[in-house]
């Protein structure tokens, strides 16, 4: 049998983990800068809790678990024999559970089961994968790790400032330049009123957040496709196309929705977010754009997304406010606003750039050649006192041949090489060689410490 794994999903060498693990841990120390704290959730969840979150796309996109043992039992036969049109159906009856779609669903239902045990407002970050039955493709992937940082519990928009600040300082930490993109769901609800089809919004929506992909005749025609008027489309075409800077923009918007009052309170909001921000001051690029949806349904405020500006891939790091999730499950009036970081687009980026640091691929600092048993049993002594300081250290099993024990340094970009010989474990030293100058020398463990420091 060829060794394979499904499309979609990918394994990490050593070398991989090693980038992988300094993208989480640069996102992980500034999530915990600004007060959250970690939490986690199953792989799986019902479909109760997953279906009809994120919108008709992402339903779709959902991998679904069959039914453990006799899957058939109490299934309508009548939909085994003819599916056509009721695959949903046939569906709800073989499977009960699903892996997550995203880490936002499952923490609404969190907040709501551990309701009792968690102090308002709730600061929360989460680092797990999450599964997406989506085509792959570069920088898509079917299994994916998320990066999430939520506050629920508050309805006030500094909270939507700690968030695009605390984006902005993780990029310049990755040395990632960015352009962080901001939108506002009332602000498309009231465009969609404003154009005469609110009852349309999320086919406006859905449609329109594909504008960067597919451009703006398709998405005209799938517009057509959904119902709009060739009149409303031509109303909606030059909203689209609103440029300037995001004051302007906002002055626009604001003529525009001056009269629909969901869509005026969705400029404001934005307007006080962008405000705050700009006397911050952020490092990445910002930018309001009226196309930007997200495609989920479970926004209702502000929506984030970011962008790249060196690497040609798709959001590396999207959110936005959430009021009404929590509702779903039993906890109505619960204000929430996060963001996701997707980890495996970010490490595609750093890659393409070549951004990681020069010794981050560095395992052990020193590596104890293996000159025999005696001396191997010397070196484990002094391993144990250098890594007892701090200092990662390691000894090769074998009494193999020095060229093969230093060529495995080499692979290893180890930058230092101890040697106990005879004379060595006669005098209690060591020879300590670095890898870089050649240079040689015969210290105590004491100094090797000093000088691995």
């Amino acid at each position: 049998m060829k060794p394979s794994i499904p499309k979609g999903t990918r394994d990490f060498t050593p070398a991989e983990m090693a980038r992988r693990n300094y993208i989480f841990d640069t996102i992980r120390s500034v999530f915990r800068l600004y007060g959250f704290a970690p939490i986690e959730t199953p792989a799986m969840e019902t479909l109760q809790t997953l279906m009809g979150k994120y919108g008709e796309e992402g339903d779709k996109l959902l991998f679904k678990i069959l039914n453990s043992g006799d899957f058939l039992r109490g299934v309508d036969r009548s939909l085994i024999d003819n599916p056509d049109g009721q695959w949903g159906k046939l569906t709800s009856q073989l499977c009960e559970k699903g892996l997550r779609y995203d880490l936002t669903v499952p923490f609404a239902r969190f907040v709501v089961m551990h309701r009792n045990d968690l102090q308002m407002p709730f600061k929360r970050y989460q680092i797990q994968p999450v599964w997406r039955a989506d085509r792959p493709q570069k920088g898509r992937y079917r299994e994916f790790y998320q990066c999430d940082a939520d506050i629920v519990g508050s309805d006030s928009l500094i909270n939507e400032v700690e968030l695009l600040t605390l984006i902005d300082e993780v990029f310049a930490r990755l040395g990632i330049s960015i352009t962080i993109k901001l939108n506002n769901r009332k602000v498309l609800a009231g465009i969609a009123t404003l154009i005469g089809f609110p009852e349309k919004m999320v086919d406006i929506t859905v449609a329109i957040d594909k504008l960067d992909k597919i451009g703006l005749d398709a998405v005209n025609a799938e517009l057509l496709e959904r119902g709009l008027t060739p009149e409303a489309i031509a109303a909606l075409e030059p909203i689209l196309k609103i440029e300037g800077s995001v004051a302007e923009r906002l002055d626009r918007l604001a003529s525009l929705l001056a009269n629909v009052e969901e869509g005026a309170k969705g400029v404001e909001e934005l307007r006080e977010i962008t405000g705050a921000v700009e006397k911050l001051g952020l490092r990445a690029n910002l930018e309001l754009d009226v196309a930007l949806a997200r495609g989920l349904n479970y926004y209702t405020g502000a929506i984030i997304e970011v962008k790249a500006n060196d690497v040609a891939i798709g959001s590396i790091t999207g959110g936005g406010r959430y009021d009404n999730l929590t509702g779903v499950f039993g906890m109505p009036g619960l204000s929430g606003v996060g963001i996701s970081f997707g980890a495996d687009r970010i490490y595609d980026v750093l890659n393409q750039l070549d951004l990681y640091p020069a010794d981050l691929l560095t395992g052990a600092k020193v590596l104890f050649l293996n000159m025999g048993a005696a001396e191997a049993a010397q070196s484990l002594k002094v391993i144990a006192t250098l890594r007892a300081a701090g200092i990662s250290a390691e000894l090769y099993p074998d009494a193999a041949k020095m060229k093969k024990q230093m060529a495995y340094a080499d692979a290893k970009s180890i930058p230092y090489v101890a040697i106990i010989g005879e004379s060595e474990l006669e005098s209690g030293s060591l020879t300590l060689k670095n890898m870089a100058s050649g240079q040689q020398q015969l210290v105590s463990p004491g100094q090797a410490v000093e000088i691995l420091k």
